[in-house]
């Protein structure tokens, strides 16, 4: 398969009030009938205003991933936690057969950061929350896994899927981590910053490009962060979850 570029305009994107997401589906560049692409079900980049309240709300079979850039929010859910997240404090939600989340966005900066809905295995797992403190903000020229199988990573996703960041400044390159898997298909996301892989293909703001295999490198044309999704199609997944789910 040859690298698929999905631009900001192929993403659907939702406001209401101080809470805006644009919304990728991936799978559907594809021409297939499954908006995701095996364990990676939907990414939301979002960008919501201080003060914002998203009230308390269901999730069912999801694994999802508040992976934080800038500001501060108050997760509070219904097995008991409540938490403050920042760009050093993440959380993996793996939702099971039945979860509920409210998220009030905290002091004065606005927050940005991806919601990243993951599909487990199965369906109908136990619900719990995970949360890491990491060393660092930002993950200087080189691969910080940050989610993966059980064992694997400080999130533990229930599914064969990675999920990796980095931050390149002006003029680095890195090349794509070795991935495990018999069918392995990986999303190259933009979080900030132009970068270019290979020769051709440049991604800005928002933009991600769909490759197989790891024989690629990711060279910023700015200061830049990116976040690469890496996961293996022939592997189980549950595929009727709420907001992971196939929605086509």
């Amino acid at each position: 398969m040859k690298p698929i570029k999905i631009t900001a305009e192929q993403k659907q994107g939702h406001r209401k009030g101080g809470f805006g997401i644009e919304v990728l589906y991936p799978g559907l560049v594809l021409g297939q009938n499954d908006t995701g692409i095996g364990a990676i079900g939907r990414i939301d980049h979002a960008h919501v205003s201080p003060g914002t309240v998203v009230p308390m709300h269901p999730h069912r079979d999801d694994e999802i991933l508040s992976y934080m850039r800038e500001g501060r929010m108050v997760h509070t859910d219904t097995v008991g936690n409540k938490e403050e997240l920042t760009n050093l404090r993440m959380m993996m939600m793996n939702a099971g057969h039945s979860f509920q989340h409210e998220e009030r966005m905290a002091g004065s900066e606005p927050i940005k950061m991806l919601q990243i809905f993951l599909r487990p295995r199965a369906k109908d797992l136990e619900p719990r929350v995970q949360f890491h403190d990491f060393e660092t903000k930002r993950s200087e020229n080189v691969w910080r896994l940050l989610a993966a199988p059980e064992g694997e990573a400080p999130l533990e996703v229930r599914a064969d899927v990675w999920v990796h960041d980095a931050s390149l400044r002006s003029g680095e390159k890195l090349a794509l981590p070795s991935a495990k898997g018999k069918q392995v298909t990986r999303i190259i996301y933009a979080f900030s910053g132009t970068v270019s892989v290979g020769t051709e293909i440049v991604l800005t703001e928002g933009e991600s490009l769909i490759v197989q295999g790891s024989d690629y490198e990711v060279v910023a044309r700015d200061d830049s962060d990116i976040v690469l999704f890496t996961t293996d199609k022939t592997a189980p997944v549950f595929k009727g979850g709420m907001f992971s789910g196939n929605m086509a």
